[in-house]
């Protein structure tokens, strides 16, 4: 089991304890406790950022392969992309999981740039569902979640049910952490300078500074905004400093895009780009409106008009924060929408293209942010691995020319390419260890194992053409003996299946694709039949006496061997692919 779990339960309990203790401490003295008070609201705060943690793997777990589908599926316009943009972070509960699984479409051309731009704005949008929720007041009953998540966890075999468990269980956290945050900052109701400060927030410049600074520095701003509801829930804070710190927030949740943009491609810091223009953008707009938007969240928002003072803002003011928040990300998303383009134009003018490093080759795809998801780790070694099949094509394809024009240093080129092949293959399976050391789910298990045999088997595949089809072919290229016409019939209709097959590996290693699996194993009957007729003729030709001849026959029959061999390893790979999508299923 996540040790995370153990570390929240552990501390959760550690709370529980303190807290009887800490507030018969606070009766019995006037003054305000500040190292108590800090404890509280720090252990507050790691109890709310650990919910939310918990509740993220666990939707990860139960919904990230639909969602991953959905997204590459539903983007077909900026709209549907900004409507799906929203309702898979709304789903996931992280906007930087959204943007992951842009990028990782974006590079491997499934999705373009301007239609990534739609759904990162509409990401925003889903990002405000965290607010919507925690505007809701059962911090009451935060631990009756925390007890049935745990129940679920600990006492269930099935998976499904394990990570149902998390997502409850994170949920009570984040409203106890909120819980105790809030009863951490009651003493200060009377603490003149805690007040005065709440009040400078109401200036936006302040607020949104308070906001983007506290956000750069948790990596949240979920966290922020549920400080700032909490804050409205003890009357502490007014609506347009509520609504300053939640612009702050936009701004600083780009810190964490610009820090998951360093040292990747140019997809993924284009990515953090179109985030950083389009939330510092919606805030500026916004930035004179604070006021107009605060009024308009307030007119729609529930109203307690039998209350008064503190507990009147107490009772609206965290709803109209929530309805101001979303409000202003849909509004934006609704202004900035149209000019998509303008934005993944400007991206890429900002961020070109970067030269091929030194070396043979480095991997494209195997990006380490998305380790702490694995199906989406996962698909990226299923990418690279592909990347990897189609460099094994070309080497193929280009032997094929070097055999027809007796090019000796041509076919000798191929040694070099197989680098590429070993480096690709050592990448991933580096990667893929990165992977175990995560919680995999079972199907997850069992895809980590296919993609281990098929990367062994790709480079196995490199190693034959490097190895054993660029000596044979110098070699028959350095005899250049005549061959039979039907001799070469065979040996080319030999030849060309197997670069079929290894067109077909492809779709095979990067979408499952089981049709293109089956017509590999439709290839199995007429290669054997092909090398049986190869093995007729070659024995009758043993009983030259023309040296040459016999050369060239033990030439062709290595060749042909050869060649199965390959077909075997392509077999392999396919069914190991298919295999993997049935584990899905």
């Amino acid at each position: 089991m996540n040790n995370k779990i153990y570390q929240t339960v552990a501390y959760a309990g550690a709370l529980l304890l303190v807290f009887p203790l800490a507030a018969r401490a606070a009766q019995t003295d006037n003054e305000i406790a500040w190292g108590l008070l800090f404890m509280q609201l720090m252990g507050g705060l790691a109890l709310f950022l650990s919910g939310l943690d918990q509740l993220s793997d666990g939707l990860k777990k139960v919904a990230g392969d639909a969602l991953k589908v959905m997204l590459a599926r539903l983007t077909t316009n900026r709209v549907s992309g900004a409507i799906t943009g929203a309702v898979v972070t709304g789903i996931l509960n992280s906007s930087s999981i959204t943007t992951v699984l842009v990028v990782g479409f974006v590079t491997a051309g499934i999705m373009t740039l301007s239609q990534s731009v739609g759904v990162i704005m509409g990401a925003n949008i889903g990002s405000t569902v965290t607010a919507q929720i925690l505007a809701f007041n059962i911090s009451t009953y935060a631990l009756l979640p925390v007890a049935v998540g745990f129940f679920l966890i600990f006492t269930n075999k099935s998976e499904k049910l394990k990570y149902s468990g998390m997502m409850i269980m994170g949920m009570g956290l984040v409203f106890f952490g909120m819980s105790v945050m809030s009863d951490a900052m009651s003493p200060l109701r009377s603490y003149e300078p805690f007040v005065e400060m709440l009040k400078k927030m109401e200036k936006p410049l302040l607020g949104i500074l308070a906001g983007a600074l506290f956000t750069g520095l948790v990596q949240s701003s979920a966290a922020t905004v549920g400080i700032a509801i909490a804050l409205a829930s003890k009357g502490f804070l007014a609506l347009e400093a509520g609504i300053a710190l939640a612009l702050g927030a936009n701004i600083g949740t780009c810190v964490t895009a610009l820090l998951a943009a360093i040292g990747k491609p140019p997809e993924a810091v284009r990515a953090a780009v179109v985030h950083i223009f389009f939330n510092i953008a919606g805030v500026l707009l916004w930035f004179f409106f604070i006021p107009q938007l605060a009024a308009f969240a307030a007119w729609f928002s529930p109203s307690s008009p039998e209350l008064a003072g503190s507990a009147r803002l107490a009772a609206e003011v965290p709803r109209q924060i929530a309805n101001a928040n979303t409000l202003f990300n849909v509004v934006n998303t609704c202004i900035f929408l149209p000019f998509t383009t303008a934005f993944a134009w400007l991206a890429t003018k900002l961020v070109p293209a970067r030269p091929a490093p030194p070396g043979p080759i480095k991997p494209a795809y195997l990006d380490t942010s998305v380790l702490d998801v694995p199906s989406l780790a996962l698909d990226r070694v299923r990418q690279e691995l592909a990347r990897a099949s189609e460099i094994i094509l070309t080497m193929f394809q280009t032997a094929g020319k070097a055999l027809r024009n007796d090019d000796v240093e041509m076919m000798r080129s191929l040694v070099r390419e197989d680098d590429k092949i070993d480096f690709l293959e050592t990448a991933c399976l580096d990667y893929l260890s990165k992977i175990r050391q995560r919680h995999l789910t079972s199907a997850e298990s069992l895809d980590h194992q296919h993609l281990m045999v098929s990367a062994v088997a790709l480079e196995n595949l490199g190693d034959v053409i490097e190895t054993d089809i660029v000596r044979l072919g110098v070699q028959a290229i350095q005899i250049s003996h005549g061959r039979s016409e039907e001799t070469k019939r065979l040996t080319y209709d030999l030849y060309a299946s197997v670069e079929n097959c290894i067109l077909l590996l492809g779709p095979v290693i990067s979408e499952k694709n089981k049709t293109a699996a089956e017509k590999i194993l439709q290839y199995e009957r007429k290669i054997k039949s092909i090398q049986q007729a190869l093995m007729v003729r070659k024995s009758n030709r043993l009983g030259s006496e023309d040296e040459a001849a016999l050369k060239t026959a033990r030439i062709e029959v290595s060749f042909s061997d050869k060649l199965v061999r390959m077909y075997s390893l392509i077999k392999r790979i396919s069914n190991e692919n298919v295999e993997a999508e049935q584990s899905h299923s």
